[in-house]
């Protein structure tokens, strides 16, 4: 065989070959070798004897000799045939490997040189993989968000029942974590055991008003629990102003029961103004004013000041043994309940007491009552719910980033509702199912390549107050603040057609308005930019951003920018369907003037071109130059405070400068990040990530350390909640606690500018 193996190997050493040549071998061995000739290969094969004895020599032509022996008849007879199967497969496997590729045009794309692609019909050299631009992004998921594809989605979606917990809640988590393995987004759950709130079956809440006796079917969750009794004093929406207005009238509010109709506040804050006051009770109906609801329809909501679960105030629910008993300050400490627009007018029409002031604006909808004050007729409130200890599940998946995969960008969408919540619940799932399946396609066949990654949420139990959203971030608070760069809502954003509303982080305010001018309108053919009025569309289109706002506890409790946005109908601000068992597809369906699906269609463009602007730029697309009017305005009323007191004399030792160099150095610090982004180099990786690094730094470093989560959740500088906050400061009639809450906000301000330079060695020359 190794005399089979040399003469093989020599065999591919010429192109050409002669009938019979003698080739010398390294081992100095000699062999003829059986080659064919350019001419007669076919006809004149002839058999090659091995020489032996014979050294040296030029190759010669040698007739074979007269005599063989048997043994080597039998090897030739034996390894000629083999010899050449075998040279017949190499020499066909060589000839494949070096044969040259044709240079001919071909009809195919192009690569950036210009020059076209060589190609055989075996060998095909595929283009580069060149990134998309971002033109090519928006024409792809434009394209694949369509109002058709909203038809089955939506219809998909609409469940009958989808209350937190239930098992409808978590069969419908269970598919969409099949929907995400199908996708191939590595999905995983995040359970937690919450306390949630509810109707005792065997013991319901009552209303108590002379010889009528009223059991609403709708309630409000973590009310106090309990039986009081009280005058009955009818106090508008319940806002700081209405109940001034019934103080200043000499209507005694404390130990009375508040009537008050639904709207201009939440439910939580019209509860807490009236504890303020020292009422026993509250009661709330819809008006019809405001409302344009049958007169049995029931409501439903919440009435915790703050989000997330109660009980386990700034720590996640995973397990309760390992947390001592503690709860919310936001928990209210007086019963709540609400009513039909029916027993409403019941109560007002024999509520008794002077007539309201029709330039108060307290007169309502009801064309048979007078709206009188109240203040002379007992009403007793009974309120039985109970708590109920919940499995809830929140499920996630994700598209992971090419460069930084982990940073990422959230969107999140609640599953859960009191009824049906259509537009509450189904039209953010399904919105958030068709993104996370376009994108993925955009990834898979596309050629999409993502710098950060992007994180697809399914909360539950979004109607007690963002608790699933707010117990996954409190769970994994140390390393969201350093992953987690924005988060969008895709909560309520289809709630009418013809307006456009939004409420973000200033952070965020620039990309904002730069998709509103790539979104088409949904009812022209300008942009949402252009429709919101150009020269006026902040003042148009952004509103501040309140307590009950999905995007809300991002902001104030965790600092990660975030927004929520809403497609409503002109000249309203909500729908007014929510919380009550009417937030169904008809009613929808109404307010878009059936135009839904198309209506869903344009909010996923609006959601998923922010999102992917967010993941696709070098630089993180955050505007850190937008807080310096936001920290102006916000400081003003601060400054005519102090100034004000020290004038009067009240205030000594302080002075208004120290804010004011705090937020010089705030606005230098951010200048410096404008500056690095103009000068750098964005094809750097290294350089971007530390450019990105220092933006992702501004929202979370405005959160005072100088609070508690559990005491004070929402901890923001400008957009929380509680003693520590510019507002808060602005108006505290505590000369001491003004003193102290301006020292810290001061070091608050100046802690962030510090955070905002690269190396601290920088800092008192950026500072």
């Amino acid at each position: 065989m190794d005399r089979v193996r040399s003469t093989f190997n020599n065999l591919f050493k010429s192109k050409r070959y002669s009938r019979f040549t003698l080739q010398p071998v390294e081992d100095g061995e000699r062999h003829v070798e059986v080659k064919l000739s350019d001419d007669d290969a076919d006809d004149n094969m002839e058999v090659a004897m091995e020489v032996e004895g014979q050294a040296g020599g030029s190759p010669s032509f040698r007739p074979a000799p007269p005599r063989q022996s048997q043994r080597h008849i039998y090897f030739l007879a034996l390894g000629i045939p083999l010899i050449f199967v075998i040279g017949y497969l190499l020499g066909y496997i060589s000839h494949r490997k070096v044969e040259p590729v044709n240079t001919e045009p071909v009809n195919t794309e192009p690569v950036n040189t210009g020059s076209p692609v060589p190609t055989t019909q075996h060998h095909f050299v595929p283009a580069p993989d060149l990134p998309l631009q971002w033109t090519d992004i928006t024409q792809l998921l434009t394209q694949k968000l369509t109002s058709q594809a909203f038809d089955k989605s939506l219809r998909d979606f609409d469940l009958p029942r989808r209350s937190a917990g239930s098992v409808e809640d978590a069969n419908l988590a269970i598919r969409i974590f099949d929907e995400f393995k199908q996708l191939e987004m590595d999905p995983w759950t995040d359970i937690h055991y919450v306390q949630l709130q509810t109707p005792d079956s065997n013991r319901p809440n009552r209303v108590l008003f002379g010889s009528d006796v009223f059991k609403p079917l709708g309630y409000l969750a973590y009310s106090a629990t309990g039986k009081v009794q009280g005058k009955l004093v009818y106090g508008n929406y319940g806002r700081l102003e209405d109940l001034d207005v019934l103080q200043n009238k000499s209507i005694e509010l404390k130990d009375s029961v508040l009537l008050l109709r639904r709207g201009k506040i939440t439910f939580a804050e019209q509860v807490d103004n009236a504890a303020r006051k020292g009422a026993s009770a509250v009661l709330i109906y819809p008006d019809t004013q405001d409302y344009n609801y049958q007169g049995d329809t029931d409501l439903y909501g919440h009435v915790h000041l703050g989000s997330g679960d109660p009980y386990t105030p700034g720590f996640p629910s995973f397990n309760h043994t390992q947390f001592p008993p503690t709860q919310s300050s936001g928990l209210p400490k007086i019963p709540a309940q609400t009513i039909t627009a029916n027993t409403a007018t019941a109560l007002l029409r024999n509520i008794g007491g002077p007539e309201s002031n029709a330039s108060s604006g307290f007169k309502g909808g009801f064309n048979s009552v007078s709206y009188r004050l109240g203040g002379t007729e007992n009403v007793t409130v009974e309120v039985n719910n109970v708590l109920v200890n919940t499995k809830m599940r929140n499920v996630f998946g994700v598209i992971k980033g090419f460069i930084d995969p982990d940073r990422y960008v959230v969107l999140g969408a609640q599953r859960d509702a009191w009824g049906k919540g259509y537009a509450r619940a189904a039209v953010g799932t399904s919105v958030l199912m068709e993104l996370a399946k376009a994108v993925s396609k955009m990834v898979k066949t596309e050629k999409f390549r993502p710098r950060r990654s992007l994180v697809f949420a399914s909360w539950s139990a979004g109607e007690y107050g963002n608790v699933g959203a707010t117990e996954w971030l409190e769970g994994y608070m140390s390393s969201l603040d350093k992953s987690v760069f924005t988060y969008i809502s895709l909560d309520g954003i289809v709630m009418g057609r013809g307006s456009f509303m939004a409420s973000a982080s200033p952070l965020l305010h620039s990309l904002i308005e730069n998709t509103m001018k790539r979104v088409k309108s949904p009812i022209s053919s300008e942009s949402l930019y252009d429709m919101m009025g150009q020269s006026d569309w902040e003042k148009n289109t952004l509103k501040p951003m309140s307590i009950d706002d999905p995007a809300y506890t991002f902001v104030a409790f965790s600092g990660i920018p975030a927004v929520s946005f809403h497609f409503v109908s002109p000249n309203t601000e909500s729908y007014s369907y929510y919380g009550t068992n009417l937030d169904n597809m008809d009613h929808l369906n109404y307010q878009t003037n059936h135009h839904t699906s198309e209506m869903t269609a344009v909010a996923a463009q609006f959601a998923g071109l922010m999102a992917l602007r967010l993941v696709h730029d070098h630089l993180l697309n955050l505007d850190v130059s937008q807080y310096a009017s936001v920290l102006d305005n916000a400081s003003m009323p601060v400054y005519k405070r102090i100034n004000q007191l020290v004038q009067s004399g009240q205030l000594k030792g302080v002075s208004a400068n120290w804010l004011s160099i705090a937020r010089g150095a705030f606005k230098r610090a951010a200048a410096s990040i404008g500056r690095a982004i103009d000068n750098s180099d964005v094809e750097n990786q290294k350089t971007c990530r530390t450019i990105n690094d220092r933006i992702m730094r501004v929202e979370h470093n405005l959160l005072s350390p100088y609070v508690s989560p559990t005491e004070t959740p929402f901890r923001h500088l400008l957009f929380g909640r509680g003693p520590h906050t510019l507002a808060s400061i602005a108006e505290t009639s505590d000369m001491e606690q003004l003193r102290i809450q301006l020292a810290l906000a001061t070091w608050n301000l100046q802690g962030c500018a510090y955070a905002m330079v690269t190396d601290i060695w920088d800092i008192e020359e950026e500072i």
